[in-house]
């Protein structure tokens, strides 16, 4: 027999009973019953319910041990009664009937419960990450990880692509966000970064010839923490293809996103509509025009319209908005349906929800039989009451609430109006998953701050129109072949056709501020290669962590990584980052100089 185990705890049914079995696994839960003391074993594939008698030798043993305590079991593979028959485990319908007992690993005092679903804290589940991975959810959450990995895997190469694993360490590139910076010990005060993503070498694999490129990529950015992103380090499906027009991108991947999808939509328990491809594609300007956002959520039904042309009339005396319209800013409207019978406390509750947000409100007209009513429909006469509901698509019952700003605090407000509309009339659809191309970003946008023209999504993203609208057009007016896929208002992806041409490279850059010279140093390596012979080519890479998140129902993205940094990007268990003896700094060259604040922390 095994030392530790002839089946696992998750393996035991009724055609083993009356035989002899060993299990290995933590102690999950005692019931001390007396004479009979139940131990629930624990492996990584299940649980059974392991009984020792009072008169049984090993009994003494066994109630000394705590719960998450290693033990080897061994004895006879016993039915249970009718009565006694646990529907819950799959190894419900026996029990082992304990005759030997071996102490693997004794357990101290627990710092946070492995049997329960209790709320011990973020930090301390993180510091002792590894009992909380014990935890049912999160173990199932890390399972379901693996296999939603193995399956992108297994549909990648179904679909033609290669993996390949492209250098950790490398340059510096201009992905939006910093770099973790690695000093170089023989090149003193010189730094390797952490790839923000493995943008150039996957192009430059597509210059050498490949066609179709894949890998589940570790990407490091020093970002600060949100519920959809982790700090420091995230995985995401890199992926990039020659000789592709953008509709050629669209059709190899969504076969891979929608079958994942599919293939799990039932984990969280209940069957979960999924998208088919061909997924809906939005141009840019029509997401924030009629959703607020460039991440719509397609469960939620409202849209946002454009009124201001309304509030511009002559007949329409609202000084308030007429003022922001006459400099330049708009007015956005959202309809919220059948909402007549709402006390009037559901409207005063979104008025200050804007306030709350530092807007001036929410204004309203509520629309009925009669005509309008509420705080703005005195100054919006029966005409341009009219062309409000033609605009908006009111009908009797329905009110529309207002957005006036400039178009960019516009925009965003109504965005998060809709959303927020939508919550409280339970408006967003359930058990589903939408998806949706945004495409037709803008190549270029405006720094509010420096005033400057940077680029506004990935900088090596081929320009529609190519060189001669670099030469000719508004670089605000430029759009790009880029693009998002988006699912339940999560950004999975953000991808690009490429922009493979040097002169048409030299150019976008010099838009943003870069000089030839800027260009050569930093990516002369993929310049180069484009001089040598370059295919059109063009990718996306959509985020292995989002993805799971969305499948495992979780709001945090921290609940699906195996071991995630805090939100203060600090890894609690590991004690990472950390000071470094002097000696280690004067081998790399390098000299601490802490800002004040540090210095008195």
């Amino acid at each position: 027999m095994h030392t530790y185990r002839t089946h696992t705890c998750g393996e035991l049914r009724l055609d083993n009973a009356s035989q002899t079995a060993r299990l290995s696994g933590w102690i999950h839960r005692k019931r001390d019953h007396g004479n009979l003391l139940f131990i629930d074993l624990r492996d990584h594939y299940g649980i059974t319910q392991c009984v020792v008698d009072v008169s049984s030798p090993v009994f003494k043993v066994a109630e000394t041990l705590r719960l998450e305590s290693v033990i080897t079991v061994t004895g006879k593979v016993v039915a249970r009664t009718a009565e006694t028959v646990n529907d819950r485990l799959p190894t419900g319908s026996v029990e082992l009937d304990v005759a030997e007992l071996d102490v693997r690993s004794r357990a101290e005092m627990l710092p946070l419960q492995v049997n329960a679903d209790q709320d011990s804290g973020e930090d301390v589940r993180l510091k002792y990450r590894f009992l909380d991975l014990r935890r049912e959810k999160v173990h199932r959450n890390i399972m379901l990880r693996s296999k939603v990995i193995a399956s992108i895997r297994r549909r990648m190469i179904d679909q033609g692509f290669t993996e390949f694993q492209t250098p950790i360490l490398t340059s510096s590139s201009p992905e939006g966000a910093r770099d973790f910076l690695v000093p170089s010990r023989i090149h003193p005060g010189q730094f390797y970064a952490l790839p923000q993503a493995p943008q150039q070498f996957k192009q430059l694999l597509m210059v050498a010839g490949f066609d179709r490129y894949f890998q589940i990529a570790p990407c490091f950015r020093d970002e600060d923490a949100r519920a959809d992103r982790s700090p420091g380090e995230f995985y995401q499906l890199d992926f990039e293809m020659s000789f592709v027009t953008q509709d050629d991108v669209f059709a190899a991947i969504e076969p891979v996103i929608g079958g994942v999808f599919e293939e799990f939509a039932d984990f969280s328990g209940t069957r979960r509509a999924v998208t088919k491809p061909p997924f809906p594609r939005i141009p840019y300007d029509v997401a924030m025009l009629k959703y607020g956002s460039d991440k719509p959520d397609l469960r939620n039904p409202l849209v946002i319209a454009d009124v201001t042309d309304v509030f511009r009339r002559d007949d329409v005396e609202f000084k308030a908005f007429r003022g922001v319209i006459d400099k330049g800013g708009v007015v956005r409207a959202i309809r919220a349906p059948a909402v007549a019978d709402r006390p009037r406390s559901f409207f005063d509750k979104l008025n200050d929800w804007a306030r709350g947000l530092g807007a001036p409100g929410l204004g309203y007209i509520l629309f009925e039989a009669g005509g309008g009513k509420g705080p703005i429909a005195k100054f919006v006469p029966e005409a341009a009451q009219a062309a409000l509901r033609e605009a908006a698509g009111l009908s009797d019952g329905d009110a529309v609430f207002f957005v006036c700003d400039m178009k960019g605090p516009a925009t965003k407000l109504a965005g998060q109006a809709r959303t927020k509309i939508a919550q409280e009339m339970d408006l967003i659809a359930k058990d589903e998953f939408r998806f949706c191309w945004i495409v037709d970003f803008p190549m270029y946008e405006m720094n509010e701050d420096t005033k400057q023209i940077e680029f506004s999504h990935n900088p090596f993203s081929m320009p529609q129109g190519g060189l001669e609208a670099l030469n000719t057009m508004d670089p605000l007016a430029i759009k790009a072949f880029q693009y998002d896929i988006v699912c339940n208002g999560i950004e999975l992806s953000s991808g690009a056709i490429r922009n493979h041409l040097p002169e048409v490279m030299y150019r976008a850059f010099e838009i943003a501020g870069y000089s030839k010279g800027d260009v050569e140093s930093r990516f002369g390596g993929m310049l180069s290669a484009f001089k040598l012979g370059a295919p059109p080519h063009g990718g996306s890479a959509p985020g292995i962590d989002r993805i799971v998140m969305l499948l495992a129902d979780e709001p945090n993205i921290r609940e699906v990584i195996v071991f995630p940094l805090n939100q203060q990007a600090q890894d609690l268990m590991m004690q990472a980052p950390s000071a470094v003896p002097p000696e280690r700094l004067k081998e790399l060259s390098l000299r601490i100089e802490l800002p004040p604040k540090a210095k008195k922390d």
